[in-house]
């Protein structure tokens, strides 16, 4: 396997001495499971979190894993409970070290069919939150003299798969703004990152939302065939960011796919097409 995903306790990010992380959506799946791999090296962990309950529960599990959480509400549509989140960070901790904008969902359908309102869900969840948290946090990293971003994002805003435009809408802004920042902030001594991981095991289908149901049961087979844990993926990012990696693939189908629209874009949407026209996306997946 992969040597990112070995389970290792020991790993280190001297650069960050504080030790302090604010994670959006951290009341679950992904989020809580970053949380607790920060926890583990003894990290102070922010879980800013629409949801209290949810909130609670990973707070709970960060102190019994060896880490400081403290729970902030926040709703990641509305720039002032980001602004607020920064505010009190700054108040509790004195500055930040480690910023990720992790909360988001996912939706599918034709471009035709998808409604308006899924199109403003989705993109002030996955795309809009990401500039609100950048937005706040970039001033306290500049004037603390550093700091780090990781956005998330999706191999899906690499790959551009049919009946998927707006999730892969929001995601390829997603990479656009973090390709962005990474430029905009190196003078300052700022880091970014921008997470792309295909299909894994998480409740990112908790709020799917599609107007046709073959769409969920294709999204469904595909997160049930997928072998990788939130906690697996949480790992290769913390790796990743100790080493500054720009663009964290997470998965061999994700490196491939950028790999292939990056070198070959002309094959690589014949072959998309083809796979689409004749049906053996449905095939694989048995549906």
């Amino acid at each position: 396997m992969d040597s990112y995903y070995r389970k290792e306790k020991n790993i280190k990010l001297k650069k960050f001495p504080e030790k302090r992380i604010l994670i959006t959506g951290a009341g679950s799946g992904f989020g809580r499971a970053l949380a607790l791999v920060f926890a583990e090296m003894g990290w102070q962990v922010a879980i800013a979190e629409i949801n209290p309950e949810r909130a609670s529960q990973t707070a709970e599990m960060v102190k019994k894993a060896g880490g400081q959480p403290i729970e902030i509400p926040c709703d990641v549509t509305r720039p002032e409970d980001l602004e607020a989140a920064a505010k009190r960070i700054q108040e509790q901790w004195g500055g930040l070290d480690i910023l990720v904008n992790n909360a988001g969902v996912a939706a599918a359908g034709l471009v035709e069919n998808t409604p308006l309102e899924t199109w403003e869900w989705i993109l002030a969840l996955n795309t809009k939150s990401i500039i609100y948290g950048c937005r706040a946090f970039i001033p306290m990293f500049k004037d603390q003299g550093g700091g780090y971003i990781v956005n998330m994002a999706s191999a899906a805003g690499i790959a551009s798969l049919p009946e998927m435009a707006c999730y892969n809408v929001t995601k390829a802004a997603a990479i656009s703004l973090t390709e962005t920042l990474r430029t905009e902030l190196i003078p300052f001594h700022i880091g970014v990152s921008v997470i792309c991981p295909t299909f894994f095991k998480t409740n990112l289908m908790d709020q799917f939302t599609s107007p046709d149901a073959q769409q969920r049961e294709m999204a469904n087979a595909f997160f049930n065939k997928s072998r990788y844990t939130p906690e697996k993926i949480a790992r290769h990012v913390v790796k990743s960011i100790n080493r500054n990696r720009f663009y964290i693939l997470t998965q061999h189908d994700a490196r491939l796919a950028w790999r292939l629209k990056r070198f070959f874009p002309e094959l690589y949407f014949k072959g998309i097409g083809f796979i689409y026209r004749t049906g053996l996306f449905k095939r694989f997946l048995g549906i």
